[in-house]
């Protein structure tokens, strides 16, 4: 049971973690409706397969935002599509071609590693950043709940733990909670007893100091 509460207490601890920080992320994007970042930085989830094998589906990426002179052909970038088929899609691809326009803006060409072919081609504006890391965790943790086994591990088996170990911490309270009334009930009585005791002992007194001075009012 020690090793078991032990288990249960990390379980809790991690769980509670990780759905903070995706519940955090999630409704910081939600809100802003993919507008704000935090220091520039923020984290999109992979959606489909073009990606692949570098990105999976439920990969999530740290995306941060630079200036369009810093990105280069080879870099994975995520844009707001506007054309199309991609036309306000979220899509992270691969730069192919990058280049200057006359009046400063950048041309620049995307395309998925799993795909024949290219995007259309998008400005700076529509990009959000840059991909500059894959979160393992959060990845780890989106692969196994997209997956039948892997959900039922994650989260049916950690949540029946939990509700094991509250109806066991709920008995345990109960029990004390009974114990202390019979202990309550068994001081009362003691009490009592003592109380009659004591009164008995006060009576005892009592009987013989009438006794002594029936006898010492004789002896005058």
């Amino acid at each position: 049971m020690k090793i078991l509460r032990t288990i249960y207490a990390v379980i809790r601890f991690l769980l509670t973690i990780v759905l903070v920080a995706l519940l955090a992320v999630v409704l910081t994007q939600r809100l802003s409706d993919n507008k704000m970042a935090i220091a520039g930085i923020r984290i999109f989830t992979v959606a489909t397969e073009s990606m692949k094998p570098k990105y999976l589906v439920g990969d999530a990426l740290l995306i941060k935002s630079v200036e369009p002179e810093e990105l280069q052909q080879g870099d994975d970038i995520t844009y707001l599509g506007e054309k199309d088929s991609f036309k306000d899609r979220i899509v992270t691809h691969r730069i192919e071609k990058i280049s200057k326009n006359k009046d400063g803006s950048y041309k620049i060409v995307t395309k998925g590693i799993a795909n024949d072919k290219a995007d259309p081609a998008i400005n700076e504006t529509q990009v959000y950043g840059k991909v500059i890391y894959k979160i393992k965790s959060i990845s780890f943790i989106n692969g196994i709940i997209g997956n039948l086994y892997g959900m039922y591990f994650v989260i049916v088996v950690p949540m029946a733990i939990m509700i094991f170990f509250e109806f066991i911490n709920y008995k345990k309270d109960k029990k004390e909670d009974s114990e202390d009334e019979k202990t309550g009930e068994i001081t009362d009585k003691k009490q009592k007893k003592l109380e009659k005791e004591k009164e008995k002992r006060k009576a005892k007194r009592n009987k013989r100091r009438e006794r002594r001075e029936k006898r010492r009012k004789k002896q005058e």
